[in-house]
């Protein structure tokens, strides 16, 4: 529904990650000429996550928004989708377009990748907004349930599964709209996604996820104006990351959503996208 009137060009181009080839699809919109905004979904997730920001972001950036490597759409290769991974393929992304520096927005999954891409290369990163932040601790509670949820999800993608993922995403059932639940079903439903599974819930592993989290250390060392999106109904570990980050980056600030879960730029587009326009033109 938010796309309707909205210019965009969708498609799909192959780039280099890890060794294969990842056939990847991407939206899009706005001038060409305007400052890049590279826009990053969460666990599972495609890129019109941000179907109801792209309208108004598009009047004012070139945004670009992506499924990224064994996610939506895209290609879904033979090995385990690590942080370093996603990073080389959003990397890859910006060089196809020739991007060299842009605002990233990114939410759980895609803001822990914008984070990582912040810290080691600062110099391709301008302005920045994360939401719904993973990447600085490891819950085993959190991990064990989106295991869970989303492997019967994929295994069984019925109406009642993708509801089960979709409440914990987003706190109004009547933003759970049915077009939304069926793209994700649809990309549920494929071989692909069932064969790759374990590869995209890798990082709800203890093992891996230790691994790939961001040290105090690199949080701190993040140079870039950074807005953390506070989502007053998520769950508890993305609201204590959310405020811990916040306060070891040195140049952020937070934007406080009390009424929304874990989208909260789809929950609340109005507030967000406002917010969202006012920090990137500054």
């Amino acid at each position: 529904m938010y796309l309707k009137e909205v210019a965009f060009r969708q498609g799909f181009v192959d780039l280099p990650v890890n060794g294969a080839s990842v056939r990847t699809r991407y939206a899009d919109a706005g001038d060409p000429d305007a400052p890049p905004v590279i826009l990053l979904h969460g666990t599972g997730g495609h890129w019109e996550t941000f179907a109801a920001n792209l309208g108004v972001l598009s009047k004012s950036f070139r945004c670009l928004a992506v499924d990224m490597v064994g996610n939506g759409f895209s290609d879904k290769p033979d090995f385990d989708y690590e942080i370093p991974i996603y990073v080389e393929h959003v990397l890859n992304l910006m060089e196809h377009f020739g991007v060299a520096k842009a605002h990233f927005v990114g939410m759980s999954l895609g803001a822990w990748v914008t984070a990582r891409i912040a810290a080691d290369h600062p110099e391709r990163v301008d302005r920045v907004i994360l939401m719904s932040p993973a990447g600085k601790e490891a819950a085993a509670a959190n991990m064990a349930r989106i295991r869970a949820e989303r492997t019967k999800a994929v295994n069984d993608p019925t109406w009642e599964s993708l509801h089960a993922v979709f409440a914990h995403l987003i706190a109004d059932e009547a933003n759970r709209l049915p077009d939304l639940i069926g793209l994700r079903r649809s990309i549920y439903e494929r071989a692909d996604t069932r064969e790759t599974i374990d590869h995209l819930l890798i990082l709800q592993d203890p093992d891996a996820r230790d691994r790939n989290l961001i040290p105090e250390s690199q949080w701190t060392s993040i140079k870039a104006p950074v807005m953390v999106v506070t989502s007053g109904r998520d769950h508890g570990v993305y609201q204590d990351t959310a405020t811990t980050i916040a306060g070891l980056i040195p140049n952020a600030e937070t934007f406080e959503m009390p009424d929304v879960r874990h989208w909260p730029h789809f929950e609340d587009p109005a507030a967000f996208n406002v917010a969202a326009v006012e920090f990137l033109n500054r």
